[in-house]
């Protein structure tokens, strides 16, 4: 499990982008449930931290793809794949993400960096 933060420093309403391999985004929302997903857009290099959060939603801040939170499901194109969910624990007021090992939805530029070599 990775610790993220105290839950008292990511304000409902608020997403914080999360510096693992590759990146995750951790969302609380308006009604106080938290939230983990991979951060990258799968349409495109694209930070969904940097996005617009609404209910169990996010949007894309580049294309306006839309994710939903709980599922990782595109609800909005361009996106046509999925992101990872991770699953989510708060213990003693810490936010904990245990990270998915599943294979991450990439956005094509992203996984031609990786298959070269030149991206961790």
């Amino acid at each position: 499990m990775v610790e993220i933060c105290l839950l008292a420093d990511l304000p409902a309403g608020h997403a914080r982008r999360v510096a693992t391999d590759p990146p995750i985004a951790v969302f609380h929302t308006e009604d106080g449930q938290v939230f983990a997903i991979d951060d990258t857009c799968s349409h495109q290099d694209a930070s969904l931290a940097d996005g617009w959060l609404e209910g169990c939603e996010v949007e894309c801040p580049l294309h306006a793809s839309r994710f939903n939170l709980r599922t990782g499901a595109v609800d909005a194109p361009p996106a046509k794949f999925p992101v990872r969910t991770h699953a989510v624990a708060i213990e003693d007021g810490v936010i904990f993400v245990e990270l998915s090992t599943d294979k991450p939805n990439l956005p094509p530029n992203i996984r031609t960096r990786i298959n070269d070599g030149t991206t961790a």
